[in-house]
């Protein structure tokens, strides 16, 4: 069998702290090729090209600093250029852009491929929510698993421990992709129940955003547990971005943009962007008042409630959080 060619589509800070692992597992298997492409966005930093920075000085300088990517990783602007002759595909974008771009790599797509969606975030369909791998399934006509965990990127990139799961209903592939990324301390479940990892994956973000206007509020740990599930729920609820910049939007008179433009460097929430689109749904089968928190989030958000009537979501429905 020939070895198979990774290409990793984003460069954001999850996506260089994947390249971490992706790199070094690459060069050191036969399995895969160990020559690695990743499709970097590309921005111009202090008046250099970020594809040129991290292909020679091997550090994403923006969304990943401190950290060097093994030298085998080759940034590549042309998203056409990236996948070419690629049998893995690694996809770690905002799930915003991924239908334009999957449109894009269409036509450069080899027979074969397998892919892999990292993206926590769910889309707006015609007849209620859609799962990112849906949309990627439907555009590039592949398999496609998910992987979802308690991951803060840092914390990957810095070889802390953490544990996360791989969804793939086709088994066999999920068995690659863990053999691809898996290491010591980035220790990988695979599970037939892709579906459900991928929603859990994107909901947990809406609680993010609700545990920050916890914080914002000052109120303790035991409100902000009224809100949290476990595991990457947890993590995100205490270390991610969405809680920050949920905490952030309490404490200042700013918006969710404003705030997204001035904390993030670039990067893009999935919180507020999921509440509206799982709201949406919610709206449409008059069933707000079963998800009051998700609710909650979702008008604070985007309809100018009152972040102070957040605490009334916990109150009023215990039973539904």
């Amino acid at each position: 069998m020939p070895a198979k060619k990774v290409c990793i589509v984003g460069s954001g800070n999850w996506g260089s702290a994947i390249a971490k692992i992706v790199g070094a597992n690459a060069k050191g298997s036969n399995r895969f090729n160990p020559l690695v492409n990743m499709w970097v966005f590309e921005e111009i930093i202090d008046g250099r090209k970020l594809t040129e920075i991290i292909n020679t000085e091997h550090e994403n300088v923006k969304y990943l600093p401190g950290h060097k990517i093994p030298k085998n990783v080759v940034a590549v602007p042309e998203i056409t250029e990236a996948v070419k002759g690629a049998s893995i595909l690694i996809f770690v974008i905002p799930h915003q852009f991924i239908g334009r771009l999957c449109d894009q790599m269409k036509p450069h797509i080899t027979q074969g491929v397998i892919g892999i969606s990292l993206i926590k975030g769910i889309d707006e369909g015609p007849d209620g929510l859609k799962l990112i791998s849906d949309i990627i399934r439907e555009k590039l006509e592949i398999d496609v698993s998910v992987l979802m965990g308690a991951n803060i990127a840092s914390e990957v990139a810095d070889e802390k421990f953490c544990e996360t799961t791989i969804g793939a209903k086709n088994e066999a592939n999920g068995h690659i992709f863990k053999e691809l990324l898996q290491t010591p301390n980035f220790r990988i479940t695979v599970v037939q129940e892709s579906d459900t990892v991928e929603l859990c994956g994107a909901l947990k973000n809406i609680v993010a955003v609700g545990a920050g206007f916890c914080d914002g509020l000052g109120f303790g740990d035991n409100t902000k547990a009224a809100s949290c599930g476990v595991a990457d729920l947890i993590t995100t609820c205490y270390g991610g971005r969405n809680r920050k910049v949920a905490e952030a939007f309490v404490k200042t008179s700013k918006t969710i943009e404003e705030l997204e433009a001035e904390m993030l460097n670039g990067q893009k929430l999935q919180g507020p962007q999921t509440s509206a689109e799982v709201y949406k749904l919610l709206k449409k089968k008059d069933l707000t008042s079963k998800f009051p928190l998700f609710a909650s989030v979702y008008q604070i958000c985007f309809e100018g409630k009152a972040v102070q009537d957040f605490i009334n979501c916990l109150q009023d429905h215990p039973e539904h959080l």
